[in-house]
C-alpha cells in the first residue's frame, strides 16, 4: 500500500514536468509580438476554466466553506507568488532562450528544497546534498550557453537574466506556501483557488503594463498555441499539487523541475534553439542531481 502511494504521487510529479516543458514551448512559440503579461492573463484563464471543471466533475466545490483562515491565507499568498513568478517567467521568455530562461527558473529547486528540509523537517542525506549541487550547477551551466547566445547579443540580454531570477524566487515561494496551504483540502480545488489569484494579478499588471496602449489580440495559429499552452499549464499545475500534497516536497519539486530537461529537447526541436557541450553537460548533471534525489 505504501509503495502504491509513492508510485502515484511520483508518476504525478513525473506527468507534472512533462505539461510543463509543453506549456513553455507551446508560449514561446505563441507569444510573439503579444504583451507577455497579457499573454500570460489568456493562458491564466484557460487554466481558471479547466481547473474549476475539474472540481466541479470531482464534486469536491463543496469543501470551500471548509477551508480555514490560515489555508486561505496561505493559498492567496502562494497565488500571488505563482503570478509574480509567471510574468517574470514569460517575460524572460520572450528575451532570451527557452532552454536558458528555463534552467535559471529551475534553481528555485534548491531553494525550495531548502526550505522543506527546515520548514517540513524532511530527511537530509549526504546523497540529497550532492544532488542539490548538481542540479544547481547544471542550471548554471545552462544558463551561462545561453548568455552566449546569438538572442543574448541584443540590448535586452541583461534583461532576461534578472526577470528568470526572479522567477525562481517568486516559484521557490509558491512550492512552499502552497503545501502549507494544500495539508487538509483537495488539491484540485486548491489549484482552482490559486488560479483566481494568478488571473486577478495579471488582469491588473495589464493596464499598469501597457500604458494605455492597445494590446494585440491573438489570432488563428497563435491563439491555438496559446490555449493549448494554458491547458498543458493546467494539467502541470493539477499534477504538480496533487503530487506535493501526498509526497515529499524536497522530491516532488526535483522531478517537476525535470523538465528543464524536456524543455531543452523540444526547444532543439520545435524552436531550433542549439545544444553546444555547455547544456548537454548541464542537462545531465540535473537529470543525475534529481535521480538521487530519488534514493
Amino acid at each position: 500500500m505504501v509503495c502504491e502511494v509513492i508510485c502515484v504521487w511520483l508518476i504525478l510529479a513525473f506527468l507534472s514536468a512533462g505539461f510543463a516543458a509543453m506549456s513553455t514551448v507551446l508560449a514561446k512559440l505563441g507569444e510573439k509580438d503579444i504583451d507577455s503579461t497579457f499573454a500570460t492573463f489568456l493562458r491564466t484563464g484557460v487554466v481558471l476554466i479547466f481547473s474549476w471543471a475539474i472540481v466541479l466533475a470531482t464534486g469536491k466545490i463543496g469543501q470551500i466553506g471548509q477551508i480555514s483562515f490560515s489555508a486561505w491565507l496561505f493559498l492567496v499568498l502562494s497565488g500571488l507568488a505563482t503570478g509574480g513568478s509567471w510574468l517574470c517567467y514569460f517575460r524572460a521568455l520572450q528575451l532570451g532562450n527557452a532552454g536558458s530562461v528555463a534552467a535559471v527558473d529551475k534553481t528555485s529547486t534548491v531553494l525550495t528544497v531548502i526550505l522543506a528540509f527546515i520548514i517540513f523537517d524532511e530527511k537530509v542525506t549526504p546523497v540529497r546534498i550532492v544532488a542539490i549541487v548538481l542540479m544547481l550547477a547544471g542550471a548554471l551551466l545552462v544558463a551561462y550557453d545561453g548568455s552566449k547566445s546569438k538572442a543574448a547579443d541584443k540590448p535586452h540580454k541583461r534583461q532576461w537574466l534578472l526577470y528568470a531570477v526572479l522567477s525562481a524566487v517568486f516559484a521557490a515561494s509558491t512550492s512552499v506556501l502552497a503545501k502549507l496551504g494544500i495539508r487538509d483540502i483537495d488539491s484540485n480545488l486548491a489549484t482552482a483557488i490559486r488560479t483566481v489569484v494568478v488571473l486577478l494579478m495579471s488582469g491588473i499588471m495589464i493596464p499598469i503594463k501597457s500604458r494605455g496602449k492597445t494590446m494585440v489580440v491573438p489570432k488563428g495559429r497563435q491563439a491555438l498555441l496559446l490555449v493549448l499552452s494554458g491547458v498543458a499549464t493546467g494539467g502541470s499545475w493539477l499534477c504538480y499539487f496533487n503530487a506535493l500534497q501526498t509526497g515529499q516536497a524536497s522530491v516532488v519539486v526535483p522531478v517537476d523541475k525535470l523538465s528543464i530537461v524536456l524543455i531543452a529537447v523540444f526547444s532543439r526541436l520545435f524552436l531550433k534553439e542549439k545544444l553546444s557541450a555547455y547544456s548537454v553537460t548541464g542537462l545531465s548533471a540535473v537529470t543525475v542531481g534529481t535521480l538521487l534525489m530519488l534514493l
